[in-house]
């Protein structure tokens, strides 16, 4: 069903708008109204672009707006669907961190980011049982599980080779590949799309060379998040196992409590979760000497270099999305980082919850945050709950408890 550009920006801004839930949420809400609703595109292909999204670096639900946008309006549709997707959390995550940084300390305010942190304990334990039940299928993805949660808490190997080893285990562990169907069998490959995604990225390298040297702040934090964006398989609960280690002990930006309240604003904001990384990204602006000029550029330095690799790895494969999606050895790599993500995802809930429930070590307990993280979990479990309400009681209880 054909559409008009006006209606499908409309359509891009209000789900930038409403896209609360995490990728699950989101995705959920494009199928209802893309297929659904509005049948912009058929079931067949919606879901094949959503395995093919899954297979690729970065956040799943973005890059699938960006292939639907795409699908219906060309290289422009997919950049309007990705920035409609992106560009509210970025301001309101942007405010966030400004009342964080300025404000974090108040008694109230740091009352509702308890409540809020505890309720992140309860959702990335929720996400764990989630995926592993999905990814947990086969006794070689079990070992991977915990061979990654070995690895990656003991601070035995780097993320990006967990994800290597574990693609190849899948791989090796997988099948043979399908054969391509017809779809799109002569596709010109995009290499204007290409070309123009890394000249995007170069500029913005080369005047922070130019202006602070390769050694600044902005240059590590260009080239890091740019790594990350690369190898961010399995959603923002894995990377943020990664990112946290190296944000807080390689380079020092943040604190492991920085992490944590980064997250739970992240979780309170439409848009893809992985938002997380441009908090990450002010705060290590921030810290040095509470410069909000200074925060403001690391910030959207961090979603710039975490955005566009995204954007340029689904416009360049847009072309053969169908095809990808019935490639056996695709799927058994992807099923073998999966089932690794799943031994980082637990490594964050540990520490994470060491570091929220335990602050002062297992022989004191903070039981206000034990409560609101276990009702969390009991509500996102047993109820039907929206997840934005979960998170909004739990930073309502926080601040009962930071008053009683």
């Amino acid at each position: 069903m054909q559409t008009s550009r006006r209606e499908a920006f409309r359509f891009w801004l209000k789900l930038g708008f409403i896209s609360f839930g995490g990728p699950a949420g989101q995705i959920a809400i494009m199928h209802r109204e893309v297929v659904e609703a509005r049948r912009w595109v058929d079931e067949r292909s919606f879901m094949q672009a959503l395995n093919v999204c899954m297979l690729l670096p970065g956040p799943e639900a973005m890059q699938l707006a960006i292939w639907l946008g795409w699908r219906m309006h060309g290289t422009l549709g997919g950049i309007v669907a990705g920035l409609g997707f992106i560009g509210p959390s970025i301001g309101i995550l942007l405010a966030l961190s400004f009342v964080y940084a300025l404000h974090g300390d108040l008694p109230f305010v740091a009352a509702a980011l308890l409540g809020l942190k505890a309720t992140v304990i309860a959702l990335i334990v929720q996400a764990l049982l989630r995926i592993g039940r999905r990814a947990l299928v086969h006794p070689v993805h079990w070992l991977l599980a915990v061979a990654a949660f070995v690895l990656i808490a003991g601070r035995l190997a780097p993320f990006p080779l967990i994800v290597a080893g574990a693609a190849l285990a899948g791989l090796l562990a997988g099948g043979g590949e399908a054969a391509p169907r017809e779809s799109s069998p002569h596709a010109a490959f995009p290499w204007r799309t290409l070309a123009a995604g890394i000249v995007l990225w170069v500029i913005p390298a080369l005047a922070i060379v130019g202006i602070g040297g390769r050694s600044s702040l902005y240059a590590d934090i260009y080239r890091f998040f740019t790594s990350t964006a690369l190898i961010t398989f399995g959603g923002a609960y894995a990377i943020l196992a990664w990112v946290n280690q190296q944000a807080v002990e390689a380079y020092g930006w943040v604190t492991q409590a920085d992490t944590i309240a980064g997250l739970a604003l992240a979780e309170t904001t439409p848009g893809p979760l992985i938002m997380v990384l441009q908090f990450i990204g002010f705060m290590a602006g921030w810290h040095p000497n509470e410069s909000g000029g200074q925060a403001t550029v690391t910030a959207l330095l961090a979603s710039w270099a975490t955005f566009l690799p995204a954007f340029i790895l689904i416009l360049v494969a847009a072309p053969y999305v169908l095809r990808l999606s019935e490639n056996r050895r695709l799927a058994a790599a992807l099923a073998g980082i999966t089932a690794a993500v799943v031994g980082v995802i637990a490594s964050l809930a540990l520490a994470f919850g060491r570091s929220v429930m335990f602050p002062h070590g297992l022989e004191a307990p903070d039981w206000g945050a034990i409560g609101i993280a276990s009702l969390a979990f009991i509500a996102l479990q047993w109820t039907r709950l929206d997840v934005i309400w979960v998170i909004a009681g739990g930073a309502a209880l926080g601040l009962v408890l930071g008053f009683v």
